[in-house]
């Protein structure tokens, strides 16, 4: 049986010898406590946990998971594990914060019947057909990206390539005028930056700032958009405005939180997705010539891509009833955190894990979580990741490292500060 009671499936291997190196990793880890050389390479701590303790309590109590099979259960069991976070939040932000008030009116971090009601809106306006009829306007976007690099011969490719296509994308997907379009990659790095699990009086009030200044935009916006309705087939801003065809209509605080939720969900996701896609084929040039000598690998690329270097690696759950995780007892109000970076490089799972793998299947990763809340806007991320990472390879198929890739200092967010390069 696994982790709450279900059937597991997958492969297993036999149980992994644990050594002394291993073992010391795995009682001192804590996520408030992490060495620097951590956020450049996570995973030998990873690894050290799953094979010495994966189901690991941190001096704070919580638990710290790191097997594919126990994330995918726990995904799947809403009844024992809830997505709510107002417990775990109030302490962390105040429960009067404006970050307390975002954080925990979003999508992503709340159970039904919100959760169900935002999703239904949001999913209705990334259907196939909608997110088909995006693709030219998103190769048009990234050709002129490309062109602008080109004439320049060298680039970051976080600054003018990867973060600038989910802004673009998301920007469209609320008709948020371009002109207005500048502050929302800060605002996001600044409210995503409030998650992460050390919080800093500074980055706090960052993130502070940055929900009321978004808010405030909001709202007028919301205002000329009640008086000037978009079409609700695209425009998904208008659609949460209009709410459901049975007539339930979202709260005017879950409607502009929502809409902050969808410029954060798909904005530093998908530019970690681009970025360390591109990061991987400079790291791996074996895989890189084996996709510019088979272009149609690009779609199970960007899957392995997300294995390789999941863009969120880590989520949360509280339990809400007494459980068991392969036999230990978790009791109610238990907090836990879900590693998908580890999951995804579980050896249970994934033959040779630490090893890139363009062509992989069957890939089973978790970088889109699973079961009710999966990635609601995974089709898209999809294709921004083919489409960037695509037609850049094709245009520039020896460019190089020029000078130090830095990433961002993030446990839970995964991805680049800086990743200059030439474009030969």
């Amino acid at each position: 049986m696994s982790s709450t009671g279900q059937t597991y499936s997958g492969p297993q291997s036999a149980p992994r010898p644990v050594s002394s190196e291993d073992a010391a990793i795995a009682r001192g880890f804590s996520l408030k406590d992490l060495p620097e050389s951590f956020y450049d390479d996570p995973y030998p701590t990873y690894r050290a946990l799953q094979s010495a303790n994966p189901i690991h309590r941190m001096p704070d109590g919580s638990l710290f998971l790191t097997r594919h099979r126990d994330l995918e259960a726990i995904y799947k069991d809403t009844r024992h594990f809830s997505s709510d976070k107002k417990v775990e939040f109030a302490p962390k932000y105040g429960d009067g914060s404006l970050l307390f008030q975002h954080h925990t009116t979003s999508l992503v971090f709340n159970d039904p019947p919100l959760h169900t009601r935002v999703r239904r809106l949001i999913a209705g306006a990334l259907n196939p057909r909608a997110i088909a009829e995006m693709e030219p306007g998103l190769i048009s976007l990234v050709d002129r990206l490309l062109d602008t690099m080109q004439a320049q011969g060298k680039a970051d490719l976080i600054e003018d390539f990867a973060s600038a296509i989910p802004v673009e994308v998301i920007g469209n997907l609320l008709a948020i005028p371009h002109e207005d379009r500048a502050p929302l990659r800060g605002w996001s790095l600044a409210i995503l930056g409030a998650l992460e699990p050390f919080l800093t009086e500074d980055v706090q009030a960052r993130g502070e700032r940055a929900v009321g200044e978004f808010l405030a935009y909001l709202r007028d916006l919301v205002t000329d958009r009640r008086a000037h309705p978009g079409n609700a087939e695209h425009d998904v801003l208008t659609r949460l405005i209009l709410g459901e065809t049975s007539g339930e209509k979202l709260s005017e605080i879950e409607l502009l939180q929502n809409c902050i939720f969808i410029l954060n969900a798909g904005h530093e996701t998908t530019t970690n997705l681009i970025g360390n896609g591109l990061e991987l084929l400079l790291r791996f040039p074996d895989q890189r010539q084996r996709l510019i000598d088979h272009p149609a690998l690009i779609k199970p690329a960007v899957e392995e891509f997300l294995r390789f270097e999941s863009s969120n690696q880590l989520g949360n759950r509280r339990v809400v009833q007494n459980t068991e995780i392969d036999g230990v007892a978790i009791p109610e109000g238990a907090l836990i955190t879900l590693c998908i970076g580890a999951a995804n490089r579980d050896p249970d799972v994934f033959a040779e894990p630490e090893r890139l793998d363009i062509g992989r299947a069957p890939n089973r990763h978790l970088a889109f979580a699973s079961g009710a809340h999966a990635c609601v806007g995974l089709s898209l991320a999809r294709l921004e990741g083919r489409i960037a990472i695509g037609r850049f390879l094709a245009r520039f198929p020896n460019f190089a490292a020029a000078g130090s890739a830095h990433r961002a200092r993030r446990v839970r967010f995964r991805g680049f500060t800086t990743l200059p390069v030439t474009l030969a």
